[in-house]
């Protein structure tokens, strides 16, 4: 959906600008925390640290610290506190950053980046999987169903479009091959990496 100015809201594709009116800014009962929701999992019971966020979203780890300090994606498991603690990233911070780094490839203004990850998080970053987010290059803008998406597009707003399902089954994946960290006991969960599978057969062989 869209807001006016004056405070109302129309139909259709909601552009997710700092300007514009939030008709959920105002939604009781919406939790900020984000983690990874599987049916193996609790939700922020796995966290990240930053190497492997960075394999998983596709960044470097300038980018990641760079991001971290500026407040556009900042690790919602656990912060850096100090040289001697690392940050722990959840699964849909991780998803976020590869999102933002999308954005990036295909020209967006960091600051409309920045307007769309803080209107996210505002709403909890509720029904992220199901949602298509697209841009003009100038706005990026929600779409939660198919005729939202159509209409930017007949109406020559939408130049790209992100489906942020495909994103999440992305990092879903790759995180599957990577270490991960229980948030309660700290103890390191080894992701299974086909090709490590493959190293200890050979070694066994021999």
């Amino acid at each position: 959906m869209r807001s006016s100015g004056d405070g109302t809201v129309a139909g259709g594709p909601y552009p997710l600008h700092g300007s514009a009116v939030d008709p959920l800014a105002g939604r009781q009962g919406v939790s900020s925390a984000v983690g990874r929701t599987t049916a193996a999992d609790s939700t922020e019971s796995i966290g990240y640290r930053g190497p492997t966020a960075c394999a998983a979203a596709g960044i470097t780890y300038r980018q990641l610290d760079y991001w971290a300090r500026t407040g556009l994606v900042e690790p919602s498991v656990r912060p850096a506190y100090g040289s001697g603690t690392q940050r722990l990233y959840s699964f849909r911070d991780v998803v976020v950053l590869k999102i933002v780094k999308r954005f990036l490839d295909t020209g967006v203004a960091l600051q409309n980046i920045r307007a769309a990850v803080q209107h996210l998080r505002a709403r909890g970053f509720q029904d992220l999987e199901r949602m298509t987010l697209m841009s003009d290059g100038a706005t990026v803008y929600e779409c939660s169903s198919p005729d939202e998406v159509v209409e930017l597009l007949q109406g020559g707003q939408g130049v790209f479009g992100i489906a942020v399902g495909v994103v999440w089954r992305d990092v879903e994946s790759a995180l599957s091959q990577l270490h991960g960290e229980r948030v309660d006991t700290g103890e390191t969960l080894v992701g299974h990496n086909p090709t490590d599978e493959l190293a200890r057969r050979r070694n066994k062989a021999g």
